[in-house]
């Protein structure tokens, strides 16, 4: 198993860190942060006309149609500059949705806007006192006539800001199966609010009264928690390389940082405490990286134990961005909580992402689950 980038990859992370350093310096994703909406959409725009929104999307709908590996080399990226924007909501996530639980007539219809940018679709999983998953699902879709009628209130929406479609989960039929309905943002009583507090991009969104028709179902009613099941495991890991990339930009910053400041007439890296720090940063991102890019090998070779590898890869990969950002902050001390200096764009993204697609408990319990119920298998690496 060779998880190092191939010469393509490098060219690849080389093209969009240039990118990122050009359009998006630190001290404009700062400005950002501060915005109404949150992101830039002409750096959403400038990203799709690039190519690399459509990175996971089938070149037959109109995208990139690279591997996840490759997608995630992007999306690395994308987190070591904290670009923010529905980047992984919607253009990996809902378009791996769309793919896995849609009709033909619906992806050849939906991923190509996902794909160019000219729709933003992002997932409504998630409410009030329930946890992750589609076991968490409580909310009702109701026949009425030829439509569904959606009541209810999903919680720690990513992006919702600025999305135009909502890709929204709820029990639908007799039996209450899980359905997944795509609902436009701007129908009448559809409303967003921001979170407020820490975590930046989350959102309540509501649904009251809102109507949607048969079509706007994805796949069969009912049917589609497996699908999303397979949908989530492929997503997982490519957002699990953008926290890579964040946990990465927080020990670089923290490393060039020890270099920097001196004290006592000399730099502060050779204090044995903030290299423990620095040694701790290393521990956390390492682990991170490799527990990421092997699921996502596992994934795009269709080896044995991808899903048990995308479980590990998340719970990981969240806790050890929230740690490399923690011990970042011990590094630089008062400094680092200058939110002009940049370090608190990391420290939020952790504390954000941490949840995203699943908290590490909810991905460590479901990864106990299949280790126990499910045969393994030969060893894939033979």
């Amino acid at each position: 198993m060779d998880l190092s980038l191939t010469e393509e990859q490098q060219l690849l992370k080389q093209s969009v860190e240039d990118f990122v350093a050009r359009e998006a310096t630190r001290e404009e994703v700062v400005e950002l942060a501060e915005s109404d909406l949150g992101f830039s959409p002409e750096h959403y725009t400038r990203v799709a006309e690039l190519g690399w929104l459509g990175a996971a999307v089938p070149e037959r709908y109109g995208g990139a149609g690279m591997g996840l590996t490759d997608a995630a080399v992007l999306f690395e990226a994308f987190g070591y500059a904290a670009l923010p924007g529905p980047f992984v909501s919607s253009a990996v996530v809902s378009a791996l949705i769309v793919e896995e639980a849609g009709s033909e007539e619906q992806r050849a219809a939906l991923l190509p806007r996902l794909a160019t940018g000219q729709a933003i679709a992002v997932l409504a999983l998630t409410e009030a006192a329930y946890g992750w998953g589609a076991e968490g699902v409580h909310m009702r879709a109701h026949a009425s006539g030829d439509d569904y009628v959606l009541d209810g209130v999903k919680l720690f929406v990513h992006d919702a800001i600025g999305a135009t479609h909502f890709i929204v989960a709820a029990r639908s039929g007799d039996g209450a199966g899980l359905s997944l309905l795509v609902v436009d943002a701007s129908a009448p009583g559809v409303s967003v609010r921001r979170l407020d507090g820490f975590t930046g991009s989350e959102c309540v969104v509501r649904f009251e009264g809102v109507r949607a028709p048969a079509s706007a179902v994805l796949g069969e009613a009912g049917g589609a928690e497996a699908a999303l099941e397979r949908a989530l495991a492929r997503a997982t890991p490519v957002l699990c390389a953008y926290q890579v990339g964040g946990a990465q930009a927080a020990f670089d910053m923290a490393v060039a940082y020890s270099r920097e400041r001196r004290q006592f007439g000399q730099p502060i890296g050779r204090f044995q405490h903030v290299q423990n720090h620095i040694i701790q940063l290393v521990n956390h991102v390492d682990a991170s990286r490799w527990t990421t890019y092997e699921a996502l090998w596992r994934l795009d070779e269709g080896k044995n134990g991808a899903e048990v590898a995308s479980h590990l890869a998340k719970a990981v990969t969240s806790e050890g961005f929230v740690q490399a950002v923690n011990f970042s902050h011990e590094v630089h001390a008062g400094v680092g909580v200058m939110h002009e200096y940049g370090l608190t764009l990391y420290t939020q993204l952790s504390r954000s992402l941490y949840h995203q697609l699943g908290s590490p408990r909810w991905h460590r319990r479901r990864l106990g689950d299949l280790l126990v119920d499910h045969d393994m298998g030969p060893d894939p690496l033979e």
